[in-house]
Parts: C-alpha cells; sequence; structure tokens
C-alpha cells in the first residue's frame, strides 16, 4: 500500500529536463545557493511543490549523506514526473557542469606544461578561500554550541591523525554517538507524508540495494582487478559515505586519488575549476575520473566516476523519501544527525589544512593571494567563477609557483 495518495505526473521527462537544465547552465554559488534557486524556480515560480513539502524534502536530504542540493532536484523530479523524471532533473541539474570539468580534464592531460603554470596555482589559492568560506558557514550553523564546537575539533583532530576512508568513517561515528547521548533535537512539527507514487516496499528494496553495493562492489573490484570496476567503486563509496556535500567529499576523494592517480596540484586545480562552473560541485568527480591514472581515463572513465558518485543519491533519496515521514519523528535519529553534522565541520576542517592550505600557501604573496579571495567571497559577494577566473589571471601575471 501506498504511503501517501499518489500525485499526479504532470511534467514528461523531456519539460522536467529542460527546467533542470535552465538552472545546469545559470546556477552559480554552492549548495546552499542552489537550494534558493530552486525554492525560487519551483516553488514560488512554477508551483510544482508547496514550501512545506519543499521544506520536507530539503530537511530529508540534509539528513542524507551526498549532495544535497543535487537530491533536492532529484526529489523535486520524483514527485513531478515518477523515477524519469527524477533521472531527467539530475541529467539537466548536472550535465553541463559534468561536461566543462571533462574538457578541462582532457585540455590539462594534452598541452604540454599546462599542469605546472602559475595560472593553475592561483585556482589553488582560491580552492583555499572557497574551503575556508565553507568552513565559516557550516561551522556558524552547525556548531553554535561549545558541545558541536569541541565534538569538531575533535573530529578534525581524529581526520588528521587517521587520513583516509577510515579515519572518515570514525568521525561519523564519533558523530552520531556524541550526537545521541549528548544533543538534544528541537520538537518539529507533525506534517503530513511527502507526495509520493512509491511504495514502501520499493523504498526498502533501494535502500538494501544502497547497502550491498557500498559492500558488495570493493570485494568485485578487488576479485576482478578491472580498472573501470575499481573506480567504480571508489567513486560509489565517496558518494556514499560524505556528510555535508561537495566540499567535504574533498578529503575522502584526495585520499582515493591522490598520489596513486594524479598529483596534488592537478586535484586541487580541478577542485578550484568546479567552483567557476554551475551546478554541483560532485561534478568534480567527472574531472578526476578523466585524468586519474588509476581507471580508463578521458570520456569513459569521467562517465564512470560522474555515475558511480552520484547513484547512492539517487538509491537513497528514492529509498527514504517513502520512509522519512516516520524516520523524523524520531528523537534519536535527529540528534545523531546533529552529531554527525559537528563532525562534518570537522572533516572539512581537517581538509582546509591538508591538503587545501598546505599544497597551496607557501609565501607570504600567497596567501595574501587567498585572503583577497575570501574576502571577495565572504564579504563583497564576489560571484565564485569571478574569482576563479580573477585569481587563475592574476596568479598566472604574478608568476606565482
Amino acid at each position: 500500500m501506498s504511503n501517501a495518495t499518489t500525485p499526479p505526473l504532470t511534467d514528461r521527462p523531456g519539460a522536467i529536463f529542460a527546467a533542470f537544465l535552465r538552472l545546469g547552465l545559470t546556477a552559480f554559488g554552492g549548495p546552499i545557493a542552489h537550494l534558493d534557486y530552486f525554492r525560487r524556480e519551483f516553488v514560488e515560480r512554477r508551483g510544482w511543490v508547496s514550501a512545506q513539502v519543499y521544506g520536507d524534502l530539503v530537511a530529508l536530504c540534509q539528513f542524507l549523506p551526498g549532495p544535497a542540493s543535487s537530491q533536492v532536484g532529484i526529489g523535486l523530479g520524483l514527485m513531478r514526473g515518477g523515477v524519469s523524471g527524477a533521472l531527467a532533473a539530475w541529467l539537466g541539474f548536472t550535465l553541463p557542469s559534468a561536461l566543462a570539468m571533462t574538457l578541462f580534464a582532457l585540455l590539462l592531460t594534452h598541452v604540454a606544461g599546462l599542469t605546472h603554470g602559475a595560472w593553475l596555482h592561483g585556482l589553488k589559492l582560491v580552492a583555499v578561500a572557497v574551503v575556508a568560506q565553507a568552513l565559516w558557514g557550516m561551522g556558524r550553523s552547525l556548531c553554535p554550541d561549545r558541545t558541536r564546537a569541541s565534538l569538531a575539533v575533535a573530529a578534525a583532530v581524529l581526520a588528521a591523525l587517521v587520513p583516509g576512508v577510515s579515519g572518515q568513517l570514525a568521525v561519523i561515528a564519533l558523530g552520531a554517538v556524541v550526537g545521541r547521548w549528548l544533543l538534544h533535537a528541537p520538537l518539529e512539527a507533525v506534517h503530513p507524508p511527502l507526495p509520493l507514487a512509491l511504495r514502501h516496499r520499493h523504498a526498502w528494496g533501494l535502500l538494501a540495494a544502497f547497502v550491498a553495493l557500498l559492500l558488495g562492489l570493493p570485494i568485485l573490484a578487488a576479485w576482478a582487478q578491472w580498472p573501470w570496476l575499481t573506480l567504480l567503486a571508489d567513486f560509489y563509496r565517496a558518494g556514499a559515505l560524505v556528510f555535508g556535500g561537495g566540499h567535504v567529499v574533498l578529503p575522502l576523494l584526495q585520499a582515493q586519488v591522490v598520489p596513486g592517480g594524479m598529483d596534488n596540484a592537478t586535484f586541487l586545480a580541478g577542485y578550484g575549476a568546479v567552483q567557476a562552473v554551475p551546478g554541483p560541485l560532485f561534478t568534480f568527480a567527472a574531472f578526476l575520473g578523466a585524468v586519474s591514472a588509476q581507471g580508463p581515463g578521458g570520456w569513459l572513465g569521467a562517465t564512470v566516476a560522474l555515475l558511480a558518485i552520484f547513484l547512492p543519491s539517487f538509491l537513497l533519496v528514492l529509498g527514504a523519501l517513502p520512509l522519512w515521514h516516520a524516520l523524523r519523528g524520531r528523537p534519536a535519529l535527529r540528534s545523531a544527525l546533529m552529531g554527525i553534522n559537528a563532525a562534518v565541520v570537522g572533516l572539512l576542517l581537517a581538509a582546509f589544512y591538508d591538503p587545501v592550505w598546505t599544497a597551496a600557501i607557501h609565501t607570504p604573496r600567497d596567501f595574501a593571494l587567498a585572503l583577497a579571495a575570501l574576502l571577495l567571497l565572504q564579504f563583497w559577494k564576489t560571484p565564485p567563477w569571478a574569482v576563479v577566473i580573477g585569481g587563475a589571471v592574476i596568479a598566472g601575471m604574478l608568476g606565482a609557483s
């Protein structure tokens, strides 16, 4: 039996794709800005969902690991056009930046000397400012008290001392345990279930598939020894375990592809470049898949990495949405989420030090340029794409290295 009245599916996938493609070409500014774009476009302008339904959808996607803005887009497409609508929404929002990042990766790998230019160092300096801005904003909203601030610092220390996937998992587990027992989630208003056509049994099947792939892909990749399957397993794990969105995926991806697949300079150049394109930050995976020596590389590597990092989001959103009405009423889960969110700030803090800061800031001039970029982003509200381009041009002119 369905968990709610089945809504009319009023839009064909082509119409949903076109609506999201418009945002995929124009939605600069990162996840927080994307959520505002979605609200204005699909709540206020088109009236696809009510403000209350949109708020519930955003709350769920903040609860799940993965890119929150992309997950909200998938959910909107699902409510408007079923599973095909969810696919159309994701493709429209993701395709422009994924193509741009793949082309940038191919340019770096095919033009001699491009990876060592001073302009590339400028991208790394802008990455310092971007991560610092994200850290500041997340810290203010997710660590507003002493307990959560202390948890964030402890998580940063743990992530720095135990790098890689094991450290990530330990930090998330620490956040969940501390949140469950030391934090108290505020009471929430009771809302009606979200309007969906999916049934509970389908939802549980999708969540089971999410867990099966998370556990099974690494085993299958180790047994088969196929480069594309290893790439699929690595990026699926990154999309499945990252809480906090695009900026927090940095340390997990860095641990997986550096130094075996590429050098830190190329990694951070791609991370800086993804700030200059619209759409989701997780399209950084297309860049990494295209340049990584650990997989097939090129267009095939970009496609495999991109699909792998977003696949967990599809399984989680389609699986969790029908169950969200029951889950959100459990205070223990919401308290654990508060702790996980604070721990995510610690992950970002550890990533800010290494590799972002250590790979970019070598001289007082580097520090000055990064600080100027932060000033433009945080206080002058300069569009990120303009800061990225400006940082590359200025560093190139100054001959920074």
